[in-house]
């Protein structure tokens, strides 16, 4: 386009840029995270698990972060929808006790994150490879396992993020059977149900209640900028307690 004899295209094109990144930075409210899954997800993405479980103590008074036990196979950063699995400890020769939990991920898809409780299980590898491949190929966000975790050469080499109590070599063939999904188990002293959001960074594994997920959202992303705005200001005056005055956060 030329205006008065100059091209004016590419001031066009800039002021347009410009506008669409305003409006794809325009915050979004409860009422849009209520009505859209993947974008409440996709938000989650983007929070530390710290600020998270600090909304939830601030909103709901309640701790719903796992214990130290659990810890990632290597360093990683997911949230998505909690599939859960019971194993209830059993010795067997029944072929069929655990086809249940096989059954559970191939239930599960983008966005999904399997969340295994492994009755006594922590010299029990609850996943290894074969299913965390199947996961990873369904787009798994993750898994997260109370109990532990074999194969990892496998699940580092597609990287596919699972959280353990650590690596064995063991089995659960035999010496287990389903015993349910979707319903509510303890996990590493936090208590998760089917459906409930699960936020894990190199900090840890948070549980979000589902009918809690937005209000908790929105604090934590409330906490992240507050934090995040302070490290300047403490590396500029050298203060961590004028920055707690200033933004009244710690």
């Amino acid at each position: 386009m030329r205006i008065g004899g100059r091209t004016v295209f590419g001031s066009v094109a800039a002021l347009l840029f410009v506008v669409a990144g305003v409006r794809a930075d325009t915050p979004l409210t409860a009422a849009d995270y209520e009505h859209d899954t993947a974008r409440m997800l996709e938000a989650y993405r983007h929070v530390e698990a710290a600020s998270v479980s600090d909304a939830e103590e601030q909103l709901l008074h309640e701790k719903h972060y796992m214990s130290h036990k659990v810890q990632a196979i290597f360093p990683t950063k997911f949230a998505g929808i909690a599939l859960t699995v019971l194993l209830k400890k059993e010795e067997n020769n029944d072929p069929a006790a655990l086809a249940g939990m096989l059954s559970a991920i191939d239930s599960g898809g983008p966005g999904s994150v399997y969340v295994m409780k492994v009755e006594d299980g922590e010299d029990i590898a609850g996943m290894g490879g074969l299913m965390g491949t199947a996961m990873f190929a369904r787009g798994f966000a993750g898994a997260v396992v109370d109990g532990g975790v074999r194969d990892l050469p496998q699940l580092k080499r597609i990287g596919f993020p699972v959280y353990a109590t650590g690596p064995v070599p063991s089995t659960s063939v035999s010496h287990y059977r389903f015993g349910g999904m979707n319903g509510t188990i303890d996990v590493a002293g936090a208590k998760v149900s089917g459906g409930d959001i699960i936020v894990a960074d190199q900090d840890g594994v948070v549980v979000v209640p589902r009918a809690h997920a937005v209000e908790v959202l929105l604090r934590a992303q409330k906490l992240d900028e507050s934090e995040h705005s302070m490290y300047p200001y403490i590396e500029k005056f050298h203060s961590i307690v004028e920055a707690v005055k200033q933004f009244g956060r710690i």
